[in-house]
C-alpha cells in the first residue's frame, strides 16, 4: 500500500496506482489506423501522468461488413460503469466493457481514455 502524508493523518492507506496498460489491434484495412495511432498515443500519455489502479487491456478491431471501429476495455478489477459502454462481461481476463464508434478521433480518444481510467467499483 502506499501513503500518502494525508491519509496517514487520517489513519487511512491508499492503493498505489501501479496497474499496467496494453493495447492490441486488428485492424484488416486503413480506415482506422491513423485514428488507433492517435487513440493508443493519447492513452500512453495520459498514463504516464494518472497511473492505472489495476491493469487494462485495450482492443481496437474492425468486423466484416461493418464501418465502425469497435473497442473492448477488459480490467482486471471490477470498474464502475461508464455512460455509452456496453457490459461488464466476465472473461478469464476479467472484465470486458465495449463500444463501436464512428466518430471523430477526439472524441474516441476522451471515450476510451474515460473508460481505460474509471475508477474500481
Amino acid at each position: 500500500m502506499k501513503h500518502d502524508s494525508k491519509s496517514r493523518r487520517r489513519g487511512k492507506t491508499r492503493a498505489a496506482r501501479t496497474g499496467r496498460l496494453s493495447s492490441t489491434r486488428r485492424l484488416p484495412g486503413a480506415s482506422w489506423t491513423s485514428c488507433v495511432d492517435a487513440v493508443e498515443a493519447g492513452i500512453w500519455r495520459f498514463n504516464e501522468a494518472h497511473p492505472l489502479a489495476s491493469d487494462c487491456q485495450v482492443a481496437f478491431f474492425e468486423v466484416a461488413c461493418d464501418e465502425t471501429l469497435h473497442v473492448n476495455v477488459t480490467h482486471r478489477q471490477l470498474t464502475k460503469p461508464i455512460s455509452g459502454w456496453a457490459g461488464p462481461g466476465r472473461t478469464s481476463d476479467g472484465f470486458v466493457h465495449n463500444r463501436t464508434f464512428a466518430a471523430p478521433t477526439a472524441q474516441i480518444l476522451r471515450h476510451v481514455r474515460d473508460m481505460v481510467f474509471a475508477d474500481r467499483a
